[in-house]
């Protein structure tokens, strides 16, 4: 895998609890729960992931006070979008770059055959960044250990076909979105409206002006963006146009 080969692996939210934020989830855009991995109890925190075709969508909960995800919402003033995790060939020379360039490593996930590199939050602004790599798997649908043993067979294209962006927002958000660029190493390109965007094969991260800094939003293409309000409203989440929010992410739906 080389760098122009860089993908968008996994989204992670954070809430108070899991539910009902998991089971609004899953109802609202037909997913189902792969795994809940045991590896997060040592920091404190429970969590469930979901395949959204090859990437998956987790959520994390605190289970006691103190974490790292707990002060993350309580400081993000309840905005749920937590981590962006990307697949790279070398998660350790992308940590080696940004600490160069000032942003620290926050933790190193070393279960073999899974290796992570976490940027700091504070330094990586907006939200965390996490690159990692699973040796021996070149493949979107190969193994990929925190997801499970089975994760494919949760795989889902009956109402919601594919996680297509993720949201930042800054009250500068060129000069956030060429922070990203530059920690990712990959060249800023221009979305449709003229925002700044990190485009990866299977999927792009978009950076808009807002009056906080923070990861705000996803996008994700649906079979029936109709049927898909109806039940997002049907679950009490407020929502408008083409987009519901829920646990303090807005979430947009497209055809």
């Amino acid at each position: 895998m080389t760098m122009s080969q860089m993908r968008l692996r996994q989204v992670c939210l954070v809430a108070p609890h899991l539910e009902p934020v998991v089971n609004d989830i899953t109802t609202i855009l037909g997913l189902d729960v792969c795994y809940r991995d045991p590896h997060v109890e040592k920091y404190g925190l429970e969590n469930a992931l979901m395949p959204v075709d090859a990437t998956l969508l987790e959520v994390v909960a605190p289970t006691q006070p103190g974490t790292a995800a707990g002060r993350f919402l309580e400081k993000s003033g309840g905005r749920g979008c937590y981590m962006v995790i990307l697949s790279c060939e070398d998660p350790d020379e992308r940590g080696r770059f940004a600490a160069s360039i000032g942003v620290r490593t926050a933790n190193v996930i070393d279960h073999p055959p899974y290796h992570g590199v976490q940027l700091h939050p504070r330094d990586c602004r907006a939200a965390f960044i996490e690159f990692n790599h699973t040796a021996g798997s070149d493949d979107d649908f190969d193994a990929y250990p925190p997801a499970g043993p089975n994760w494919q067979e949760s795989i889902r294209h009956d109402v919601t076909r594919a996680l297509l962006e993720v949201e930042l927002q800054s009250p500068d958000h060129y000069d956030l979105a060429q922070h990203w660029s530059n920690l990712i190493g990959i060249p800023l390109t221009s979305s449709k409206g003229n925002d700044p965007q990190i485009v990866f094969p299977n999927g792009c991260l978009r950076f808009a002006k807002g009056k906080t800094e923070a990861m705000t939003g996803l996008k994700f293409r649906v079979n029936d963006v109709a049927q898909v309000l109806g039940r997002a409203r049907a679950r009490g989440c407020p929502s408008a146009g083409d987009a519901f929010l829920l646990g303090g992410v807005t979430f947009h739906v497209v055809a």
